[in-house]
């Protein structure tokens, strides 16, 4: 088990255009104003779950790209989510939703840790939509084409009405045993694509 960490995690919102970009100090103090505005996330967070939130919360702003798993050409919804746990705990699972929650074990609500997975339906499926939970009922995900990796609050009424459930992987009994089964045995693939939340 790591030692505990708390993490104060920052997300920012550009309040500008969207062409506004990181200048030299030497810009206009106008320009420093409206630039952005932080919206802090105050998260106690232990073990891997810390790896995997701070690692998460660098990629804010990555944009969203159908069927991307990296950084460099953006994320899908899974995709952002299966890279996430690749690079915290060599953990690779299915590029789609619906296969994840198949592949994890069910959470309830009440219950939601850092590092959770919380599944909606946004294309009128059932976990169609896939995000990383990071606490106080906030979520980080890749939300659909035009937009780009970002923090979202779950207690709103659009996320409300479409949640589909939450799930774990559980980081600290990791083996290569856990994933064998079938995960088509439980949801299997719908073959619609996924995704184009709000």
């Amino acid at each position: 088990m790591l030692p505990y960490f708390h993490l104060l995690l920052a997300a920012t919102l550009t309040l500008g255009a969207a062409g506004v970009s990181a200048q030299s100090d030497s810009r206009s103090t106008a320009d420093k104003r409206i630039a952005k505005k932080p919206n802090t996330i105050e998260l106690n967070v232990t073990g891997p779950a810390s790896d995997l939130v701070s690692n998460a919360m660098q990629l804010l702003g990555v944009r969203y790209h159908r069927g991307g798993t990296n950084e460099a050409s953006g994320f899908d919804c899974s995709g952002f989510v299966r890279a996430m746990y690749e690079k915290t705990v060599g953990l690779v699972l299915p590029h789609n939703a619906r296969e994840q929650a198949a592949v994890t074990d069910k959470v309830d609500p009440t219950e939601l840790q850092p590092g959770d997975l919380v599944f909606f339906n946004t294309m009128k499926h059932a976990f169609s939509h896939v995000g990383i939970y990071l606490g106080d009922g906030k979520f980080i995900h890749s939300p659909r084409t035009g937009s780009a990796i970002r923090i979202e609050d779950m207690r709103e009424a659009y996320w409300v009405r479409r949640f589909n459930g939450a799930r774990r992987v559980p980081l600290e009994e990791i083996n290569a045993s856990y994933f064998a089964h079938s995960i088509k045995a439980d949801l299997p693939y719908s073959g619609k694509a996924e995704s184009n939340s709000k």
